[in-house]
């Protein structure tokens, strides 16, 4: 275990802003490290033991830690007792918006999840409809979940989420019912309701618990039905001034058969490397989702088609190779521009492809790219998996709590 220490704060700080720093360090300590004794804790902050004592006592009048236990150590007492962050303090709601479905996850404030589950939604579903259905479930959830009241709610959409708005739009495809169901959030509950783009959110969660934990520059690529890209810079995402980084799916690219133009992505990356396009190049190479490779495992039905006749392809061996290597040259093309505008590093494949190509994939596309880029960058195959819209809008309620809560406990 180990830490900054924050003794040096307080001497230039005024004391009660010496407080909020030395409670909100003692608090993330305690997220990060698990249960910890105020020995541990004067150890890994550096100050004195009257002042822990005084930080324990302030933050479990605040609710916000109690004794939890317990240390091994023979002697025991007050300087045995362990303590944790109260993980029922507050919960957080997380919601992930398909154009047909709403998943919704509640989470306790250290963000582990209570409940979680997924409503569809009728292709010929009225929008009020729709709302309503997916207002029941976040009620649902959170029923299972203790019935308690959110204290933050966070929303992953597709599309553009203005910054100085906070509203979601910019393009004409998003089911209408997307802004009006965050509307309704916002109107029925005196909570804060984020919203936030869905490839963002999964950045922040590969960021957190994925492939890019040891990065603080690295571009998530999303590919899948839609195409996208999330930039991280210095540990700080990037939305740009309208809230457009990352909308690579218009970005013109040779192999199309036009340009894309201020209306539609047609024509640029998203025609080479969106999921109806890796199915045309899947069935020119003989490969189908429904019957999968030559020799290969049947994919997964339960799979988006182009992530199952990936997934084939990477199953098959030699017999999926020429598709992959095709792919990968595809995707290569998105990802060699971005690294000569950015220069992240490290760029992660998530999405549908991305998580159907895995490592091979990856690997493919990293000898594409050395052949179109002088600069040095390692392709990953995303790790979160299909829940990482989901788990990224968790996480981002979980520091908008915390970072309520925990600057208020002093």
């Amino acid at each position: 275990m180990h830490a900054p220490r924050a003794a040096a704060a307080g001497r230039t700080a005024s004391p009660a802003t010496a407080r909020l720093i030395n409670d909100r360090l003692a608090l993330q300590l305690l997220q990060s490290e698990g249960s910890l004794t105020a020995g541990q804790l004067k150890s890994l902050t550096g100050l004195s033991r009257p002042t822990v004592a005084d930080l324990v006592e302030r933050l479990q009048e605040a609710g916000l830690i109690a004794v939890v236990g317990e240390s091994g150590a023979q002697r025991r007492g007050p300087n045995a007792r362990l303590y944790g962050i109260v993980a029922d303090r507050a919960h957080l709601v997380g919601l992930d918006l398909r154009t047909h479905s709403v998943t919704v996850a509640v989470a306790d404030l250290l963000g582990e999840v209570r409940d979680e589950r997924t409503v569809p939604i009728g292709p010929d579903d009225a929008p009020d409809a729709a709302v309503a259905t997916a207002l029941a479930v976040v009620d649902k959830a959170l029923a299972a979940a203790g019935g308690h009241p959110p204290h933050t709610i966070a929303v992953g959409a597709p599309g553009l989420v203005d910054p100085a708005t906070g509203r979601l739009g910019g393009t004409d495809w998003i089911p209408s019912w997307h802004a009006t169901l965050v509307g309704a959030l916002r109107a029925r509950r005196a909570v804060p309701v984020l919203l936030e783009n869905e490839v963002n959110l999964a950045a922040i969660a590969e960021q957190r618990d994925g492939a890019a934990r040891d990065r603080e520059t690295f571009v998530l690529l999303w590919l899948g039905h839609g195409t996208g890209a999330a930039v991280v810079l210095d540990g700080t995402l990037r939305r740009g001034a309208s809230g457009g980084t990352g909308e690579i799916g218009f970005l013109p690219v040779p192999g199309t058969a036009a340009l894309p133009s201020a209306s539609g992505c047609d024509g640029g990356f998203h025609s080479l490397a969106g999921s109806a396009a890796i199915c045309a190049l899947a069935a020119e190479h003989g490969l189908s989702a429904g019957a999968g490779a030559a020799n290969a495992p049947s994919p997964d039905v339960d799979a988006p088609p182009a992530e199952a006749v990936v997934r084939a392809a990477v199953s098959a061996g030699d017999a999926g190779a020429a598709f992959l290597d095709a792919l990968a040259a595809r995707i290569a093309l998105g990802v060699a521009a971005v690294c000569a505008v950015l220069d992240p590093g490290c760029v992660v494949l998530g999405g549908e492809i991305g998580r159907g190509g895995g490592e091979e994939l990856a690997g493919r596309v990293t000898g594409h790219l050395a052949r179109l880029s002088p600069l040095r960058t390692e392709v990953r195959a995303g790790a979160v998996g299909g829940r990482a819209v989901l788990r990224g809008a968790v996480l981002a309620a979980r520091d908008a709590a915390q970072n309520e809560l925990f600057t208020s406990a002093g």
